[in-house]
């Protein structure tokens, strides 16, 4: 019987050798982290197995089985982490990752012993295994049980007290501009959750398709842009890793990644990554799809008050790190940023206070490092104090 086959990554000689074998394996493919538990979570798929890549732009494999493993329903599905070359420090984290990952191919991997182990792991966890152990996985970055009720009491309240102005504004936007008077769009969050996060629409229908059209105006990727334009041959699509080249033939410094029909090494990319700027965050000044009344509740942070209905429900707290757009989030999930994924998403946090005080210029370093050090160290007390700190900035003139 075919193994239904969850695929993570895009080399295209497993992917293909797979596919070929349709009386063994019927495969889906997904490139990230975050496509994969949009397909687990949100479109409610069951897969028999996974096999994963070991290194891949956003989260690693070992991060996506914890993520996974965590998941009901899938704390005993096979997971297996494939890479290209040998890699003795990532052999030692599957070793003690506590029955998270069931086993490690390197390149090249014979088809059918991949099947054969894949319906050894599956009987074996049916026959013998109750549970798994999830040490680690993503289920610990809950909400604190204090930190949640007092997100309830505060959106509640708040909605009840601020409902004639959520009244004022619904009719501004609707007598401006057509469309929906509140803006949803697909957030990553607290253990890269995705969900529906709300707004006052305060742009014109339709502006995010000229996203792009504007993306010269973009103040945090001007500056990058401009000195990456100088040296682009050096970095555009460029697999010569000059530490690679040191090393004898067939070696790599680091594990290969597959992207853009070509092979790279994990640092070389990493490296030509954060020269081009990597991802950033959309911000134009002036922005001309914004309304008028876009404009007043942006100013004012109006538009940010449909997000206690995502507090209430449990997609957000009061105080946490800004949830982030899909395609921010599958960029910005390698190790140095990880870390932001794992404290709570919420409406005002460090950063924008922090944003505050520098007249709304902030590199994405900076940002950064504020994000990580609010996940690792937020308290009941802390979240207090940020509020309080977060009041002046609603009167800013720039928005955050």
């Amino acid at each position: 019987m075919a193994i239904n086959l969850l695929y993570i990554g895009s080399w295209p000689d497993l992917v293909n050798d797979l596919k070929s074998r349709e009386d063994l394996f019927t495969v889906t493919t997904v490139e990230n982290g975050v496509q994969t538990q949009n397909l687990l979570l949100k479109k409610g798929e069951q897969f028999d197995a996974i096999l994963s890549e070991a290194v891949l732009p956003g989260m690693n494999g070992l991060s996506i089985a914890k993520m996974v493993k965590s998941y009901k329903g899938y704390s005993k599905t096979p997971f297996i982490i494939f890479s290209l070359d040998k890699d003795f420090g990532l052999f030692k984290k599957l070793l003690k990752s506590k029955g998270i990952v069931d086993d490690y191919y390197v390149a090249p991997v014979d088809v059918e012993k991949l099947y054969k182990r894949f319906t050894f792991l599956k009987d074996y966890y049916e026959k013998h295994i109750n549970k798994v152990s999830v040490e680690g996985a993503f289920q610990r970055y809950k909400i604190p049980f204090i930190k949640r009720t007092f997100d309830i009491i505060v959106s509640l309240t708040a909605i009840l007290l601020l409902s004639p102005i959520f009244i004022l504004v619904a009719a501004a936007i609707r007598l401006e501009s057509k469309g929906q008077i509140i803006y949803k769009s697909k957030r990553v969050g607290t253990g890269y959750k995705i969900f529906y996060f709300y707004k006052f629409r305060s742009m014109y229908s339709g502006a995010d398709a000229k996203l792009k059209d504007l993306e010269h105006l973009n103040k945090y990727n001007v500056a990058k842009k401009e000195a990456a334009e100088k040296e682009s041959e050096s970095f555009v699509l460029n697999t010569d890793c000059p530490k690679c080249k040191k090393l004898p033939e067939g070696q790599h410094c680091s594990p290969l990644l597959f992207i853009d029909g070509k092979y790279i090494c994990e640092y070389w990319y990493k490296e030509q990554k954060k020269n081009m700027g990597g991802a950033t965050f959309i911000k134009i000044k002036d922005d001309p799809r914004i309304t008028k009344v876009g404009k007043l509740i942006r100013n004012t942070s109006i538009d940010e008050l449909p997000q206690l209905f995502n507090v209430l429900k449990g997609d957000m707290s009061i105080v946490g790190n800004r949830p982030l757009p899909l395609y921010e989030a599958e960029l910005l999930t390698s190790d140095d940023w990880s870390a932001r994924f794992m404290g709570p998403a919420g409406i005002t946090g460090l950063w924008q206070v922090e944003l505050r005080s520098k007249k709304g210029e902030m590199s994405e370093e900076e940002r950064k490092s504020l994000d990580n050090e609010y996940s690792k160290n937020y308290s009941f007390w802390g979240d207090i104090k940020l509020i309080f700190r977060t009041i002046p900035a609603l009167f800013q003139k720039e928005s955050v």
